[in-house]
């Protein structure tokens, strides 16, 4: 521990002087005073490391000179000493963001104690997180390159997501390179073992299929409309398993968890396939066959995703329920505050429905806005993008006001989405998609070893434009960019994020059911 400014404020200053003698006798320097208006005056004119106050002074009591210190010094870490352990005080000292308290009579040691657990305090925590990934870092290094399933590669995702949430609070990032290493290993294994199961998992039955995107409502959502609660659904377009546990302190403090699980995104992780997948219980190819007026194709130019809740009217008739239900796209801040403003009027009906276009908007943001491309500079600055975007959302608001109501509440996305960081040459006529992450088309020239790649859409129950038509995936943090521009692409898109391959990022997609109450 470092030599220390102290000050210390008590009306029987000179009782303590032993204790003053002990505190200089292990290098540290104490300016002694016997009042809080002298205590207010010394904090403002000095640089102080911490302050011993005790709470019971005549004149300016001990929680009014706290008061005025934090006012002039509200980093200032404050130490209140009382002789009183009535509840009232402690929660008044609390709420006052003291850094510390202790009763009297206080000895040296709990003095140093509490010392050492507020200057040392970022030291320990970087310590215990570092040696706790250290430590974890073969067993989960060894658990990725056996066979796993899908659950088991949800477990090694959500370590990788604790650890690196861990990491981030640090000042010392030793361990973060460390992680981003690992993570990049985890990646290339889950994307051969996507390309070694996803048809498997499509066209086999009893193949060990994790739930996708086409089964979510049925599964999960649906057999609750049976009870007597209201369902809210919010998808948050975009929203990935770190963003949720970001945000997870926060949504909890409103509503009792209840079952917090990830289901497997389909192929393309993009909008236009997974939410309606999601919202019509059918693959892409059902949807193309069955509902060619609702089905939006890659080469026309309106919007693909206009249909979704009369995808999800139809999945609902052919699931037998007859319920009233709403459905409500909020793609800008007005939208959301009307929604805020009439959403008890939502609670007559059985399912209500509300997308959230937020956090997909950020991360096309991302490649156009050089502010947010530096404000997104990482995965953790991404994290307090989001985080900060909701506590200041409607959304937060929508769900402060359910949370007084009787109601059950999803929380869930369509796909995530990964920074971007190699570019994977790629060929194509005029008539091939747009989508950095996946490419569909004819006569596409591309390394086979660099992607996954569907030749017959069937197989992937994919909509088939033409005879020829073949699927191509981006694996890991790559992205297409074709050779005439190859060089412009890379300066644009290089560390954007994006969706639509393959990554745990994009297909591992949270799925959070909450009560309200506490």
């Amino acid at each position: 521990m470092t030599n220390l400014q102290i000050l210390w404020a008590d009306d029987e200053i000179d009782l303590l002087t032993p204790h003053i003698l002990f505190l200089k006798g292990k290098g540290h320097d104490v300016t002694p005073v016997n009042n809080g208006a002298k205590a207010v005056e010394f904090s403002k004119d000095k640089n102080f490391d911490v302050v011993f106050l005790d709470e019971h002074m005549p004149g300016m009591s001990g929680l009014e000179t706290l008061t005025q210190i934090k006012q002039n010094k509200p980093a200032l870490p404050i130490i209140m000493i009382t002789k009183s352990e009535e509840e009232h005080l402690m929660e008044d000292a609390i709420g006052s963001q003291i850094a510390d308290y202790l009763i009297k009579p206080v000895n040296p040691n709990q003095i140093l104690l509490s010392l050492k657990k507020i200057t040392e305090r970022k030291r320990l925590i970087d310590e215990k997180i570092n040696t706790g990934y250290r430590q974890n870092f073969s067993q989960i290094g060894m658990a990725f390159n056996e066979r796993l399933n899908f659950e088991q590669w949800v477990e090694v995702y959500k370590k990788l997501v604790f650890w690196e949430m861990e990491i981030q609070q640090t000042y010392d990032k030793s361990m973060a390179e460390v992680l981003a290493m690992q993570k990049e290993e985890a990646n290339a294994s889950f994307c051969k073992f996507i390309s070694e199961n996803y048809l498997n998992w499509l066209n086999r039955t009893n193949s060990g299929a994790p739930l996708m995107s086409h089964r979510v409502l049925s599964h999960e959502i649906f057999p609750f409309l049976q009870k007597e609660q209201p369902v809210f659904l919010f998808l948050i377009d975009n929203l990935r398993y770190d963003h949720w546990k970001a945000l997870e302190s926060i949504i909890t403090e409103l509503f009792s968890p209840e079952k917090e699980s990830i289901y497997c995104s389909i192929l393309p992780t993009a909008t236009q396939y997974c939410r309606n997948a999601l919202f019509s219980g059918l693959l892409p190819s059902e949807m193309a066959s069955r509902f060619p007026d609702l089905w939006i194709d890659d080469d026309e130019e309106t919007g693909k995703n206009l249909n979704e809740d009369k995808f999800l009217s139809n999945h609902l008739e052919r699931n037998g329920i007859h319920v009233k239900f709403s459905y409500h796209k909020i793609n800008n801040l007005q939208s959301g505050r009307n929604l805020s403003d009439n959403i008890t009027n939502l609670l007559t009906n059985k399912l209500n429905v509300i997308v959230y276009n937020f956090i997909d908007k950020l991360s096309h943001a991302k490649t156009d806005i050089e502010m947010i491309r530096e404000l997104a500079v990482d995965e953790a600055a991404y994290r307090a993008l989001v985080t900060t975007w909701f506590l200041h959302s409607p959304l937060y608001e929508i769900l402060k006001k359910l949370s007084e109501k009787d109601v059950r509440i999803f929380i869930t996305s369509d796909h995530g989405s990964i920074r971007v960081k190699r570019a994977v040459k790629i060929i194509g006529d005029r008539n091939t998609n747009t989508n950095l992450r996946y490419k569909q088309g004819k006569n596409l020239n591309y390394a086979p070893e660099e992607v996954f790649t569907i030749k017959k859409p069937s197989e992937g129950h994919l909509p088939q434009l033409n005879i020829s038509t073949t699927y191509v995936f981006a694996r890991e943090d790559s992205f297409f960019a074709y050779p005439n521009n190859y060089n412009q692409y890379v300066n644009i898109y290089k560390n954007s994020f994006q969706h639509g391959g393959i990554s745990m990022e994009e297909m591992m997609v949270p799925l959070i059911r909450l009560k309200a109450g506490r």
